[in-house]
């Protein structure tokens, strides 16, 4: 009889996905990942923020805000991972969808979705240890005026963590890099540096800057995960969003895009 066993199409799946970056992520099925996908791998840069953020540092049950949690995969990550008490916080799922989802994972004891939008907070002063935000920061974070708002949220010595699309240095001029003139979207023009972020929350007062730093590689990281979701998604927005961001990716070669972390103490 011969010893030799033919991998499935989920081992296969979940060889590529596996990195050694990222052992945490690594253990969530994924299948998983790719259904609930709505952007870059969220567990990834969940679990590159985790140590700047002193995730491990937190006590059981200690209070925390995902913000932009999408489909909620950062958040049973947290409760899981951490154990955690998640506010699952998001706009465009709705929290009955995140719920069964959550319910689904084991972790609806840690985790209450909520649905609500980043300028209009539905929680009181001091009401979190921490704050999370993966992929969503730099829809609504670029404004001056917002961080001393979410920040009021925090306890005194908590912390906030972000990980958003960057660039490794501002853009200077009105025009994109000419090699992603055919792929550029006005919208990009969120992406900032992680000098900028710094500068940016450090000048807010609201907070003490402790990392603003860039994802090694991270670009190589993504279009990979754009690669994956475009063959096995069956949603149709997604397969083509990844396509279009890994041509995008391909053309750039991480010369222009890739991810910051940013992480600020308030005092």
């Amino acid at each position: 009889m011969s010893d030799i066993t033919s991998n499935t199409p989920q081992d296969d799946l979940a060889s590529r996905l596996t990195l050694p970056r990222y052992p945490r992520s690594s253990a969530y099925d994924a299948r998983w990942t790719v259904d609930n996908a709505m952007g870059p791998h969220a567990l990834w840069l969940l679990e590159w923020l985790a140590p700047a953020l002193g995730l491990d540092t937190l006590r059981p049950g200690a209070r925390v805000l995902d913000l932009g949690c999408g489909r909620a995969m950062t958040s049973v990550f947290l409760a899981k991972e951490y154990d955690l008490q998640v506010t699952a916080a998001d706009l465009w799922i709705r929290p009955d969808d995140n719920a069964r989802r959550i319910a689904e994972a084991g972790v609806a004891d840690r985790v209450l979705p909520v649905l609500a939008e980043a300028h209009d907070l539905p929680f009181g002063e001091e009401s979190f240890d921490a704050i999370v935000s993966i992929d969503a920061y730099q829809y609504f974070g670029t404004d001056d005026l917002y961080l001393p708002t979410l920040a009021r949220l925090l306890r005194p010595g908590g912390r906030i963590g972000v990980v958003v699309p960057a660039i490794p240095e501002e853009i200077g001029g009105t025009e994109p890099p000419e090699h992603l003139k055919p792929f550029w979207d006005p919208a990009f023009w969120c992406f900032h540096s992680p000098a900028w972020w710094r500068r940016h929350w450090t000048r807010s007062g609201a907070v003490e800057v402790e990392t603003a730093d860039w994802l090694p590689d991270g670009w190589r990281e993504w279009l990979l995960w754009c690669d994956v979701v475009t063959e096995e998604s069956t949603e149709e927005l997604h397969v083509r969003m990844s396509r279009e961001n890994g041509d995008l990716l391909r053309a750039d070669q991480g010369r222009t895009l890739g991810f910051a972390r940013v992480v600020g103490r308030r005092p």
